[in-house]
């Protein structure tokens, strides 16, 4: 029963996926052919698959690759440059007087201008993600480590398993 149902499961990764591209294919095919009109049998269908290959032409090469130096600033310059925004690790406590530890980023030293002049901002980057969660913790709860940020954010990211 387990092999039955492995096999329904990977029938249904190749089948969705192509049943969809062929149903939105379709689609548009039957809209482009209502909307013009065309004299011509085959030229809605020859229309829809060059406006699909266009629309990919120009989303890999202009606005992936707009993305990705986004991207690319954001986060190397996060790490060098002069605005350097991950150059302060830290340990966080995450609870009073507790024993666990999160490895972070000191972003904001102060927070009095939001009311908080003894708390400090510290980013928790998420293991293999790009995301994470900013906690407003006591400084006292603070930590730092002398490492360099590249090694520290590699080594988070890895989910602890890149060398430092």
């Amino acid at each position: 029963m387990k092999r039955f149902t492995r096999y329904f499961f990977e029938g249904l990764l190749v089948l969705v996926p192509l049943v969809a591209t062929v149903y939105v294919v379709y689609v548009i095919f039957t809209k482009v052919d209502n909307i013009f009109k065309f004299s011509v049998p085959g030229m809605g269908f020859i229309v829809t698959i060059l406006s699909i290959t266009i629309i990919g032409f120009i989303s890999s090469n202009f606005i992936t690759k707009k993305l990705v130096g986004l991207v690319d600033k954001i986060f190397i310059g996060a790490f060098v440059g002069d605005k350097k925004s991950f150059d302060k690790p830290v340990l966080v406590t995450l609870s009073p007087g507790g024993n666990i530890q999160a490895m972070g980023f000191v972003t904001k030293d102060s927070l009095d201008n939001i009311g908080y002049s003894d708390k400090v901002a510290v980013y928790l980057p998420q293991s293999y993600n790009f995301a994470g969660n900013l906690l407003v913790v006591p400084r006292d709860q603070v930590t730092p480590i002398s490492a360099e940020s590249g090694d520290i954010m590699a080594f988070i990211v890895s989910g602890g398993v890149a060398a430092q």
